[in-house]
């Protein structure tokens, strides 16, 4: 049975902090952003939004009459959670009107995705008449005037896993790895994560190449075998990094096509910023959406890293409708705002401190909103 992504939707925010001015007012070379990590803007997440609502603007135009009934599980991915009992998956079935499902939340950094995608594999597996809502939204906050400052960024990327799928046909094997590594975690008592980057770099590149290596031994296939090659990207430049270690594997003309696709690929994230669960996934859309040479049967492959740490290395093929079934993306769209703005609009984020609040949310046109906390309870709107 071919199981793999049905329906792929992606959602950010409105507004984006160009990171030219960032760095400015940051008092570094515009360089160390623009080149040095690959990012050229970062989405700023208003109060107004979390990953709740993040994950339901991205997945409700995936669900319609005809596949709402046949919808039975919600996998909700993030590691910005709201709650640590009520799970995300919980909250966000609510919102959509999906209430004849299981609902849970997964949770391993920026891995979660993928788990659930593989949890996701299974369920229809023994259920093949189902379909599994899989969502990876997360903000990423590092702190102002912080090193990891200008790898944040926000948004969620909503999958539907079915059998004999549109876009994309997963195979059946993948490579993957789990070490306890401090390269970067996010304490009970912090609304910000702490990082050591130059470990969850070298871990990142380790992984990956252990986990590639695991991947071909399983399925004989080799580099010549793909048409592009997927990672996840907390920024652009970490992904530029995983191909140089595989491109010591191409002949000259795989290396021209690899860079290409990789290039395309890469476009979204570079004017989005750090999706955490979300990146790999957001990759792949860009992949879809910007590549100017992909046929169906093209098998693809992913790289997923969670720090703390697990990695998978897993592929896929297009499928018949992949070019018929993507999101229509407009980032051009979005509104610049000052340095001033998002750092205002990022110490505005609702806390969990138990204080009732409202929120102004009459600038905020997302179909579903955060409205505030009463009773400490988290207030959504659908509008």
């Amino acid at each position: 049975m071919k199981i793999g992504i049905d329906r792929i939707n992606f959602f950010t925010s409105n507004e984006y902090v160009d990171m030219t001015e960032l760095a400015l007012a940051r008092g570094v070379d515009p360089d160390k952003y623009l080149i040095g990590i690959g990012q050229s803007k970062m989405a700023v997440i208003p109060a107004t939004q979390d990953v709740v609502t993040l994950g339901a603007n991205a997945a409700d135009s995936l669900i319609d009459d005809e596949n709402r009934g046949k919808i039975d599980f919600v996998i909700f991915a993030t590691e910005s959670g709201i709650d640590n009992s009520k799970s995300a998956g919980a909250y966000i079935s609510g919102l959509l009107g999906l209430s004849h499902v299981r609902a849970i939340e997964v949770k391993q950094a920026c891995y979660g995705a993928t788990a659930a995608i593989q949890l996701a594999k299974g369920h229809v597996a023994l259920n093949p008449g189902s379909q599994v809502l899989v969502i990876g939204a997360d903000i990423a906050r590092y702190g102002l005037h912080t090193s990891g400052e200008p790898t944040q960024g926000g948004g969620a990327v909503a999958m539907l896993i079915t059998k004999n799928p549109g876009i994309l046909e997963l195979d059946e094997e993948s490579g993957f790895i789990t070490e306890d590594t401090m390269d970067f975690w996010r304490p009970l008592n912090h609304s910000e994560a702490l990082v050591d980057g130059k470990t969850s770099q070298n871990v990142y590149l380790d992984f990956f190449n252990k986990t590639w290596t695991e991947y071909k031994g399983k399925t004989k296939l080799t580099l010549s075998d793909f048409k592009a090659m997927l990672f996840h990207l907390p920024y652009t430049k970490l992904g530029t990094k995983g191909l140089r270690e595989v491109l010591l594997e191409a002949n000259e003309d795989e290396k021209i096509e690899l860079t290409r696709e990789f290039e395309a690929a890469k476009r979204y994230n570079n004017q989005v910023g750090n999706l955490y669960t979300g990146s790999l996934y957001l990759s792949f859309i860009s992949l879809l959406e910007n590549s100017n040479d992909l046929k169906i049967g093209d098998r693809v492959g992913l790289y997923s890293y969670g720090s703390g740490a697990v990695g998978e290395f897993f592929s896929g093929k297009l499928a018949s409708e992949f070019e018929d079934r993507l999101p229509q993306i407009n980032l051009e769209s979005r509104v610049q705002v000052s340095v001033e703005a998002y750092e205002e609009m990022y110490q505005s984020q609702l806390k969990n401190d138990g204080a009732d609040i409202e929120l102004d949310y009459k600038n905020d046109h997302s179909k579903f909103v955060l409205t505030g906390s009463k009773n400490m309870q988290r207030q959504y709107l659908i509008q």
